[in-house]
């Protein structure tokens, strides 16, 4: 089976079925608003930083028993309705090849980036093989979670050409830019790629147990909306078509993309996650109707006290109030420095607010 082609058949339901999570994201009434945050599992939690100690970011993701470990910490500290899967976008760029790092304080660093159309030689297509530590830790997940989700991840295809091509982290993505503006075809069949490896990537993660999937477009919100549908939209629309016969839910997310809001709701993802730049309400009018929406507290929130934090959630569940569906969580990752019991005092005050 081809990256852009789905199964015949969609997953059978599982215990984790009539999750509040998984409710939430196909829009059915719910017992409370679920609540899970992106970078829960991370470095705000010390005890991910004991497991993790002398361990390479890289490499701790290649191995199934600690990626099992990091990924359950903040279900049993904190009660969130569903578990990440804990990644980085570029393990599947690192697992078919391309030479690059992760470097503490910096992020991923790649020592060739694609420039010209004979550096396309470098993404060949991703196995399963490829990562098949991942298919081994899922199990292992999966069977420790019981009925609570599992959400797997990926990088969305502009997201992950703007690390090749800059060769690191960038705010101006100016050699990105300059690719897709001044070489369109070569952007094009970058993007087109990346979408097949995206996709192979999520098809592993969810044939091995995962119940939902994320798209991460971190960087989508450099783009003016016109570039975006030209230039972007078909590699993210090919990922999520590629997915779309399994029958799980599908999440797209980016930050900075009030303005791209309707079109990353048109790339075929069920659940559209939304920063805190945009109140719920708004960003309903903007996407329309047939998509849940994720979101959408300001992350720096938790930094405040309880009180001002209450107040601020508060507002955000009454921006929710008319919605279809909504899972409560963060505009953005949780920050390395969050208090991890603010967190669990969130879940807690949360699903009491909303408890039906």
């Amino acid at each position: 089976m081809s990256a852009n082609e789905s199964p015949a058949t969609p997953q059978q339901p599982t215990a984790t079925y009539e999750s509040a999570f998984l409710k939430a994201c196909r829009r059915e009434p719910v017992p409370h608003t679920p609540v899970w945050f992106m970078r829960q599992a991370g470095r705000s939690l010390p005890e991910y930083r004991k497991v993790r100690e002398g361990i390479g970011m890289l490499e701790s993701c290649m191995r199934p028993e600690l990626v099992t470990e990091i990924t359950l910490q903040p279900v049993r500290r904190h009660n969130v309705d569903a578990a990440i899967y804990f990644s980085d976008i570029v393990v599947p760029l690192k697992a078919i090849g391309i030479d690059l790092d992760i470097k503490p304080g910096v992020g991923p660093v790649v020592e060739r980036p694609i420039r010209t159309r004979e550096d396309l030689a470098q993404l060949r297509d991703l196995t399963p093989e490829d990562v098949s530590y991942v298919t081994e830790a899922i199990g292992l997940l999966t069977r420790e979670l019981g009925a609570t989700p599992l959400i797997g991840f990926a990088g969305a295809p502009f997201t992950l050409a703007s690390y090749l091509v800059e060769g690191g982290p960038s705010r101006t993505y100016e050699n990105a830019k300059a690719m897709m503006y001044g070489d369109p075809e070569l952007w094009a069949d970058l993007l087109d790629r990346l979408a097949d490896i995206t996709a192979a990537f999520l098809k592993v993660q969810i044939e091995a147990g995962a119940s939902a999937v994320q798209l991460f477009d971190s960087w989508a919100g450099a783009l003016a909306p016109a570039d975006y549908r030209h230039s972007v939209l078909p590699a993210s629309a090919k990922v999520f078509r590629a997915v779309e016969g399994y029958g799980v839910p599908r999440i797209h997310f980016g930050v900075g993309t009030g303005e791209l809001l309707r079109l990353m709701g048109e790339a075929g993802a069920d659940v559209v996650g939304v920063d805190w730049r945009v109140p719920l309400d708004e960003a309903v009018r903007r996407i329309g109707p047939g998509k849940a929406l994720q979101g959408n507290l300001d992350p720096t929130v938790l930094f405040a006290g309880t009180e001002a934090v209450e107040t601020k959630t508060r507002e955000v569940l009454d921006a929710a109030a008319g919605l279809e569906g909504h899972v409560f969580n963060l505009g953005h990752g949780v920050m390395p420095s969050t208090d991890p019991d603010a967190l669990t005092r969130l879940v807690e005050y949360v699903h009491t607010q909303t408890a039906r």
